[in-house]
């Protein structure tokens, strides 16, 4: 897929609509400059994925987390580890 098809995909009445994490992104990254508690860390990614649930690129977001695979925040609803683990699901499925 590319570039101009991503955008085509995104865009709603003409505009190209921005993924929920640019508005946002320490709620899907963590905080900077503080160390988060394991309840503050879980509420944060509760919410995250909240937001992700409603996202207009949680589809693309998603493909492009399985190719990724990063190794931290939340990516179209899921961890780093859910997201290893369905890759390992899928590759055992094939």
């Amino acid at each position: 897929m590319s570039l101009a098809d991503v955008e085509a995909a995104w865009q709603m009445d003409g505009e190209t609509l921005l993924p929920e994490c640019t508005y946002d992104p320490e709620l899907h990254v963590g905080p900077r400059l503080t160390i988060e508690t394991t309840a503050e860390r879980a509420a944060r990614e509760a919410v995250a994925r909240e937001v992700c649930a409603s996202c207009p690129a949680l589809f693309l977001c998603g493909l492009y987390a399985l190719e990724a695979r990063p190794t931290s925040g939340i990516w179209a609803g899921r961890t780093p580890a859910e997201l290893a683990t369905e890759v390992e699901d899928r590759e055992a499925a094939a």
